[in-house]
Parts: structure tokens; sequence; C-alpha cells
């Protein structure tokens, strides 16, 4: 029983996690576009910038779903 609210409390940082992450995503675009605004970057600087951020994001969130697998096949040994 205790095991298993672990399990929810550890789904929940994994998921409150990942929302910062996409925050983090969402705060580096905007500044991409306000560079691209103030013509500090090109169209190609800029689409090329958003690339990197979200491979940068799907390999932090894909860490985040493995940290999380490995802490429920942990609490679920005992």
């Amino acid at each position: 029983e205790t095991r298993k609210e672990f399990i929810k409390k550890a789904k929940s940082d994994a998921e409150n996690t990942k929302v910062s992450i996409r925050n983090v995503r969402r705060e580096g675009n905007s500044q991409l576009k306000e560079f691209l605004k103030e013509k500090e970057i090109s169209e190609d600087e800029e689409r090329q910038g958003e690339e990197e951020i979200q491979k940068l994001t799907d390999l932090f969130v894909e860490k985040v779903d493995a940290a999380l697998e490995a802490k429920e096949k942990d609490l679920l040994e005992f």
C-alpha cells in the first residue's frame, strides 16, 4: 500500500518535471522569436535553434521517463 503511494508521488513529480522542461522550451523559443524580431538572428538560425531546443527537450523527457521507470521497478522489488 505504501509503495503504491510512493509510485503515485514519483509519477506526480515526474510529470511536474516534464512541465518544467516544457516551460523552459517555451521560454527558449520566445527568446529566439525576440532575437529574430530584433534582427539579431536570421530565420534559418531561428529554425535551427527551435530544432535544437526540441531535441534537448525530447532528450530530457526521455531521461525523466527512464528514471521514473527505474524507480517504479525499485519500489516494486521488495
